[in-house]
């Protein structure tokens, strides 16, 4: 495969970098590696290969692909765990969501003994406010929840039905970060989400949560009796893009970076609302009337 020569020199970047680092860190870190494209995708096949310089990676993921999932976990039925052959070794296909994935991989399979958890390589984006639906971001912030490192990780494609996107760089920088937040753990509750764009690599940048709006959302068809179905899909809209979001820093060709927190909460709002007059609703007494 043909190699732009400035993709190269910015892989062998990261590549040298990650050498120097691994002589400083154990090699016992044991690692969850999930994804929401389901256990046989090649993202994360890529991804284990690269990680495996860094420790023992447990691969545990979707037995089909389940993108938009969310941070969906099963609650009424049963779930399965089959242990399956991969390149480089052993996977556990799950039969739920990329959250279950992480919390059976870890109480199940990992015995609660988890050092990291790393979600991907997605095929595809997952940018601005797309991250509340995504499976590989909320299995990462699973991963926080648990208190444990956590990123997640994609591929930023510059085709949708790319067939064989190449992830060689991506998984060099997932390496890259996986060892910079083990030697300088993140705050707690935080993960971090990369987007590695396909293609020419100008650099890396740490960013903020831009907004991603689509247009054409709903795609109305008609089965061979008439009744209408429909898809949701959706194209994004230009022009809607911050200095220094997640979505502008991608668009200039960088590598994306952002510390998304739990904690959903506008604070300067609540403080405004705590001190509004026209937000002030009488507190109660015990007995339910207005003290």
């Amino acid at each position: 495969m043909r190699h732009n020569k400035s993709r190269v020199r910015v892989q062998y970047h990261f590549r040298d970098a990650g050498e120097k680092l691994l002589h400083g860190l154990e090699q016992n870190v044991r690692i969850l590696l999930v994804n929401d494209d389901g256990i046989y995708a090649p993202g994360i096949l890529e991804a284990r290969s690269s990680l495996s310089r860094l420790g023992e990676v447990f691969v545990v993921a979707p037995e089909r692909p389940r993108s938009a999932a969310g941070h969906a976990i099963t609650l009424h039925k049963p779930l399965r765990i089959a242990q399956v052959s991969l390149p480089g070794g052993t996977g556990y296909a799950v039969s739920g969501t990329p959250t279950d994935c992480v919390a059976l991989g870890y109480d199940v399979i990992m015995l609660s003994q988890c050092d990291l958890v790393v979600s991907g390589i997605n095929a595809g984006a997952n940018l601005g406010w797309d991250v509340t639906y995504s499976g590989t971001v909320s299995a990462a912030m699973e991963g926080a929840v648990l208190g444990i490192p956590s990123l997640a990780v994609s591929l930023v494609l510059k085709e949708e039905r790319d067939a064989a996107p190449d992830y060689t760089l991506a998984a060099e920088i997932t390496l890259w970060i996986a060892q910079k937040i083990l030697e300088n753990p993140l705050p707690a509750h935080t993960l971090l989400n990369v987007n590695v764009p396909q293609g020419v690599v100008r650099g890396l940048r740490y960013t903020f949560q831009g907004s991603r709006e689509y247009e054409e959302r709903v795609v109305e068809r008609h089965d061979p009796s008439g009744r209408p179905y429909y898809w949701q899909a959706g194209v994004p809209r230009v022009n809607n893009t911050e200095a220094g979001s997640d979505v502008h820093v991608l668009e200039e060709g960088y590598v994306s970076v952002t510390p998304l927190q739990l904690d959903m909460t506008n604070h300067v709002l609540a403080e405004k609302m705590r001190g509004a007059a026209f937000w002030h609703y009488p507190d109660q007494s015990a007995s339910g009337h207005s003290a």
